[in-house]
């Protein structure tokens, strides 16, 4: 049995997200799955790094699978990216040691969230970034996401409704960029939450529009309530970066 690691981009526009769903072809892993099945007669389950959202991209996306098949991976891998949408293309492909999987060995991750902070929308850029017209504190934004790096409780900062899971995590940096009205935001961490990145940039939104104080930050952490932090932003601006091992 050969175990096959893949790096994998993907527009997740007109996706429901990564994960297959029963009711529904329109996912990341549901189309891999279709085209793997039909070049090796087998039932491929993949595994992702990341279970991204409905509308969430990839740069870095690594998954791995389980196959008998026997072609050789430059066979596999011009066959995968000739029957896949455009929207999804296999990058590398290799065979790894059995062991490997996918998101139990993944030892960190970025998210790049960009934002668009001109007037007007960006035609363009529309798709990959989030439109805020009034002008952002970049300076204030830093000095919030400087607050949120380390090790800290985040259910302030996560949907995640179970009690039973910890919601404490590692953020090792938070890097806010601005070139021209293109405003990146790159959060590195050992892991994230359902929905953190987003409301994290929420919440850095809200610190850049001064509607709330870089140094709140730690009571809105202390609190453990998410009505504390800012808003869930739209997906389409948020592309899973890279995945370290």
């Amino acid at each position: 049995m050969r175990n096959i690691k893949m790096i994998i981009q993907y527009d997740g526009s007109r996706y429901y997200g990564w994960q297959r769903l029963g009711d529904t072809d329109k996912t990341i892993q549901g189309k891999i799955e279709g085209v793997l099945k039909r070049m090796t007669d087998e039932d491929i389950e993949i595994v992702g790094a990341s279970r991204t959202d409905a509308g969430v991209h990839a740069i870095n996306q690594v998954a791995n699978f389980h196959t008998n098949c026997d072609k050789p991976i430059e066979y596999m891998l011009d066959f995968c990216n000739r029957y896949l949408p455009k929207d999804i293309v296999i990058s590398d492909m290799r065979e790894v040691k059995e062991r490997f999987h996918s998101r139990y060995n993944a030892k960190a991750k970025k998210y790049l969230y960009r934002i668009w902070n001109g007037r007007f929308h960006d035609p363009f850029f529309g798709k990959y970034s989030y439109h805020i017209s009034r002008e952002m504190n970049i300076d204030l934004m830093r000095q919030a996401g400087n607050n949120l790096v380390g090790e800290h409780d985040f259910t302030s900062f996560t949907t995640l409704k179970s009690k039973k899971k910890s919601k404490v995590r590692k953020v090792y940096s938070i890097d806010i960029d601005k070139r021209g009205d293109m405003v990146e935001i790159m959060f590195y961490g050992k892991g994230f939450l359902y929905n953190m990145v987003r409301i994290m940039t929420g919440t850095l939104i809200e610190v850049g529009l001064e509607k709330i104080k870089p140094d709140s930050m730690a009571d809105i952490l202390k609190g453990m309530d998410r009505s504390l932090a800012g808003p869930t932003v739209p997906p389409h601006g948020l592309v899973l970066y890279e995945v370290e091992y």
